[in-house]
């Protein structure tokens, strides 16, 4: 059946003149890495995220592990971060050598619980890495109240959490530095793939820019080993056209979020609270012991819809060799989470027929 509801639209819209004009721009420049585009939006972004710098690199996964690497993480350390996520925050810990250790969740944030946390800390643990999660702040205060009893850094994982703010601050100025991910279903999404590092740390942003581009202090001058991972001009003018629009989109998205929580009052699901303002939906899950009869269910209405995500961090083969633990609220949670439909600018009745459609179904 074609979707009546589908889960999200990725076609420019209201910003399609600007994409265009930014792409125009850049051919008729013919500079296509690292020139004026991308130092642009890296001054642009820099300022709507209340940051000193901002460094564009190849992808969200990228920039966590550039922020690792700054740090000085590698073999034989520890990076406590969520087991419910995308698997690329672990990976990226992985890339550097670290061992990624899984805290379980808040069962009602569904973010890192930091008392958990606390429990993993051993002597070989340097960073806590916290995942903003569907735009909803993990429990900074919490979290960088235990990194400073234990003298840890913290790294975000603000790639879901694009303007989000936790207590008023935004998230990704708790910790030393942040990442964020432009793959295109994110909040703010390039054309194609990209991320960026955001930091108040002058120094940790210039061994990220060296770091970025294979260590290089100049051209051809190596002084430590780098990678390429480098945001393309193309992709950073299409996100620079995009920029001004994100306020507006978070808007729309929390919008959205409002109209669907008044709808399924007493549908028979569950919908993780908002724990704070600052939450800027990039996905809004919903919870139901009968998760696959009810994602069938929708699917033969015509709706769609996602599983974020259908199996925990840790349950991943690829993480087998990292001797991961048991995280028994995280495996509950992957059994009956589901994505519903929600992007800015869906219709109000497309929200009320996946509401309705809901409130019909029987568990």
């Amino acid at each position: 059946m074609t979707a009546r509801v589908r889960f999200m639209h990725l076609q420019p819209g209201e910003d399609a003149p600007a994409i265009d004009a930014a792409i125009r721009r850049v051919i008729d420049r013919g500079w296509y890495v690292l020139g004026p585009e991308v130092e642009a939006f890296e001054q642009a972004f820099a300022a709507a995220c209340r940051a000193s710098h901002a460094i564009g690199v190849g992808t969200g996964t990228d920039a966590i592990a550039i922020i690792l690497r700054t740090l000085g993480i590698g073999a034989g350390d520890e990076v406590i971060t969520t087991p419910l996520s995308a698997a690329y925050t672990a990976l990226a810990c992985m890339m550097v050598g670290a061992r990624p250790v899984f805290a379980d969740l808040d069962p009602v944030r569904l973010t890192l619980d930091p008392a958990a946390v606390e429990a993993q800390i051993t002597p070989r643990t340097k960073v806590i890495l916290p995942v903003h999660l569907y735009g909803q702040p993990a429990d900074m205060r919490a979290i960088m109240a235990i990194a400073s009893r234990h003298h840890l850094a913290v790294v975000e994982d603000c790639c879901q959490a694009h303007l989000a703010t936790c207590e008023g601050q935004p998230v990704g100025s708790f910790g030393v530095a942040a990442a964020y991910s432009f793959y295109p279903t994110k909040n703010l999404g390039a054309l194609g793939d990209g991320g960026a590092i955001t930091t108040n740390d002058a120094a940790l942003a210039a061994r990220a820019k060296r770091l970025r581009n294979g260590g290089q202090t100049d051209r051809y001058h190596h002084s430590e080993m780098g990678v390429n991972s480098r945001l393309d001009e193309m992709q950073a003018a299409i996100l620079s056209a995009r920029l001004p629009y994100l306020a507006g989109w978070t808007t729309a998205r929390r919008e959205v979020a409002g109209r669907y929580r008044r709808l399924l009052a007493g549908a028979p699901v569950e919908l993780p609270p908002e724990c704070d303002s600052g939450h800027v939906y990039h996905l809004l899950p919903v919870l139901s012991s009968s998760r696959d009869r009810l994602q069938a269910w929708l699917r033969d209405l015509g709706i769609e819809t996602l599983i974020h995500y259908p199996v925990a961090i840790p349950r991943q083969p690829a993480l087998a060799s990292e001797r991961p633990g048991v995280c028994p609220i995280a495996d509950q949670v992957c059994t009956r989470i589901l994505s519903v439909p929600l992007y800015p600018g869906i219709p109000a009745s497309e929200v009320d027929l996946v509401a309705d459609a809901i409130r019909r179904f029987a568990p």
